[in-house]
């Protein structure tokens, strides 16, 4: 299958704003994640929106490419690095891993691809974590979702994605925002507008729902760090800060 990760990143943030150079233990925020990235072993680039994150992973040494700034979204942003860094399609999956979580263990990319080369029927591959607490259940802030898992299963077909309150005592999976799609896939879903329930609930992996794409998620054991907020922020450097002794 030979994936390809792609991280998108931009400056504009309306919470946190130039997000990606945030410095993290010495380091931007996008090297930190570009680095993770590299040790799963997959071939890595930047899908970059702004010259100064180019600049920043070129003197890290990674690969990056410049798009254009106002691409719609983070989907459309990896198509056109994707496009541009293997033209002729060699690699068939590409991984979508978020410039945003900087300690996202190497193991998140392969297990997207490890689901994709599992279930043929898979067009795009995601991540599900338990609630980390019981307020997730009721937080328009944490997507949850909703899959056909078997008991005891540890993987299972996507059938919604919600910010809405869910009941009931079973699980309730939170949603991890790194994305494996077959290339056809990603192709298919940046080419159609939103859709009526992603424009609702505003998650864009509705609108492959509703075209009929087949999304399937990996539980895994715990949800990676987001840096969304300054608080956010202020706890991934304190992790840095652990992590380097």
């Amino acid at each position: 299958m030979n994936p390809l990760i792609m991280i998108p990143a931009r400056m504009a943030a309306t919470r946190l704003p130039n997000k990606p150079l945030a410095d993290i233990g010495g380091k931007p925020m996008i090297v930190r994640a570009w680095e993770q990235a590299m040790a799963s072993g997959f071939r890595v680039a930047v899908a970059a929106g702004d010259p100064e994150i180019v600049s920043a992973v070129t003197v890290a040494g990674g690969e990056v490419v410049l798009t254009d700034p106002d691409l719609p979204s983070g989907s459309d942003r990896i198509l056109a690095a994707a496009q541009a860094v293997d033209p002729d399609g060699v690699h068939e999956v590409v991984i979508n891993i978020q410039g945003d979580m900087p300690f996202a263990s190497p193991g998140l990319a392969q297990a997207c691809a490890e689901l994709l080369a599992r279930e043929s029927a898979c067009d795009i591959a995601t991540l599900v974590a338990a609630e980390a607490d019981v307020s997730d259940r009721t937080n328009p802030d944490v997507v949850k979702a909703v899959l056909a898992l078997p008991n005891g299963g540890t993987s299972g077909r996507a059938l919604y994605f919600t910010r809405s309150t869910l009941y009931g005592d079973e699980p309730v999976w939170r949603h991890v925002g790194i994305y494996g799609y077959r290339r056809e896939a990603l192709a298919r879903f940046c080419a159609a507008p939103p859709s009526p329930l992603e424009k609702r609930e505003k998650l864009e992996q509705l609108r492959a729902l509703e075209m009929g794409l087949q999304i399937w998620a990996s539980v895994i054991d715990e949800a990676p760090l987001s840096v969304d907020n300054p608080a956010d922020l202020q706890a991934a450097r304190a992790l840095a800060a652990v992590q380097a002794g």
